[in-house]
């Protein structure tokens, strides 16, 4: 064969492969589409259920029940959760994650009109979207299935059911455990204000609920005799505030009282705070937690209480890879955004009008993609989610779709009317088509995954042991309740 013929030869079976790339990925997002309005549905019930963290019993089992009339293996009550599975299908190397949530934040019960109007005054609501998260996440993994199953090429394909994301920290128990070794990329995605796939900080973060017990009197007529719990509690929240200063300036701490006293003419014998510490740097955040336990303890201490704290929850902040968020990013923009309706954008200009103080972006955003940026460090603020412990376990990547109106605030009652409308579903559907391409550009370009897990262990750093911020802790089932 002389030399032209050769290169021929090649550059034919290069044709060849692309067009069959091409045809499979078709595929896929005819797959994809052709069951949107189911997918729709699922999301639409899941946002009605609205249950928090480990309680999302329904929300759960609905998703279960799509992987397995797919023809997944499931198993449930990973990690002794009962929320939790691991749906899988398929055998051999390369093996991809997606991830997927399903839990709802306490009091944002919001109907799906663009007026501040509770269906159930306190009740729960999807204030982050995560009735989409995990109905696109689930889209994506059967659709990669499928395309596996009618090719007959080796992989596997597992999808992760990662309940209690909201301050429960249910995948570090996945991660504890051990139910991401061996997987080679992990993709994920999260509702959001625009199409993204760029890389920006998320902080590392720890929580935990501080306890205190008095004596409980009559607040007239004997109140030496009483040993206020709420005073330590009031004591621990103005120690904390005044550290505030004297801690570096990234560092993030909340609070709230869930307990503070049954009623003002008796001294409380119980009251309980809520706190979170958030720092870019794992290190910082157990620095400052140890402070803020000093805290407490001074608290029981000058106010002749006694403490107990409880550690329910600890992430990681995010480790990107570039590698795999290029891939993202290429097959976000192969899908491209997505333009409202009519009625859609009288929605969402009803939605911006009840706006305070921000900057009101254009409505037309939701149709671009926003291009590749890598952020490295933040100047200040940002999130937390425990898709940073699997970040830290095996390369992972995720994406943003713009699932919401532009402009709104994350945790809004504006977010869970988006959530369960048809912007929310449209929004989903683009994150359902780019996770499902993405995964079998992984599948079929090796090579990727090799430059994936280099970068991994070179940001990871060769000495790194993995220990879970929450400790060795139970997951904290009832920290919702």
């Amino acid at each position: 064969m002389n030399t032209k013929i050769a290169f021929l030869s090649i550059a034919l079976i290069v044709s060849t492969d692309a067009f069959c790339q091409t045809t499979d990925k078709n595929k896929i997002l005819t797959s994809i589409k052709s069951n949107e309005a189911t997918y729709a549905n699922i999301a639409r019930q899941i946002w009605e259920y609205a249950e928090t963290g480990y309680n999302e019993v329904k929300s759960s089992a609905l998703l279960q029940d799509q992987l397995a009339n797919a023809g997944f293996n499931i198993e449930k009550g990973v990690t002794g959760i009962p929320t939790a599975f691991v749906a899988t299908f398929g055998s051999g190397q390369p093996v991809i994650g997606i991830l997927a949530e399903y839990d709802a934040l306490p009091g944002l019960s919001q109907s799906d009109e663009p007026a501040q109007k509770p269906l159930i005054p306190g009740a729960a609501g999807h204030g982050c979207g995560h009735n989409l998260f995990g109905t696109a996440s689930v889209a994506a993994a059967i659709a990669v299935k499928d395309w596996l199953k009618s090719s007959g090429s080796k992989g596997t394909i597992k999808l992760y059911g990662c309940p209690a994301e909201e301050g429960g920290s249910g995948k570090v128990f996945m991660v504890r455990a051990g139910l991401f070794n061996g997987v080679d990329a992990v993709l994920h995605w999260h509702p959001g204000n625009d199409n993204d796939a760029g890389i920006s900080p998320w902080l590392a973060n720890k929580s935990g609920k501080f306890r205190f017990y008095g004596i409980a009197a009559h607040a007239s007529g004997a109140p030496e005799r009483g040993r206020s719990a709420l005073d330590g509690v009031e004591a621990m929240n103005n120690m904390v505030n005044m550290m505030r200063e004297h801690i570096p300036s990234d560092t993030r701490i909340h609070y709230i009282i869930t307990k503070g006293g049954e009623a003002p003419n008796v001294v409380p014998a119980f009251a309980e705070v809520y706190f979170y510490v958030r720092n870019p740097n794992m290190q910082v955040v157990k620095d400052v937690w140890e402070r803020v336990v000093k805290a407490a303890r001074g608290a029981a201490l000058g106010t002749e209480t006694k403490m107990d704290y409880e550690i329910i929850g600890g992430t990681y902040n995010m480790l990107p890879n570039v590698a795999l968020s290029k891939i993202m990013d290429a097959n976000l923009n192969t899908v491209g955004g997505f333009t409202y309706s009519a009625g859609e954008k009288a929605f969402a200009e009803k939605i911006q009008s009840t706006f305070q103080g921000a900057k009101i972006p254009a409505l037309e955003t939701t149709a671009k993609v926003q291009a590749f940026k890598v952020v490295e460090k933040q100047e200040s603020g940002g999130a937390s989610s425990d898709v940073g412990d699997v970040s830290w376990t095996t390369p992972t990547a995720g994406i943003s779709t713009a699932t919401f109106v532009p402009g709104s605030s994350g945790h809004s009652w504006q977010n869970v009317a988006a959530a369960g409308s048809s912007i929310g579903a449209k929004g989903m559907m683009i994150a359902a088509k780019t996770i499902a391409l993405s995964a079998y550009d992984l599948f079929k370009k090796r090579a990727v995954l090799v430059e994936a897990k280099k970068e991994f262990l070179k940001r990871r750093g060769g000495d790194f042991t993995y220990e879970a911020l929450l400790g060795n802790r139970k997951p904290a089932l009832d920290y919702r309740k």
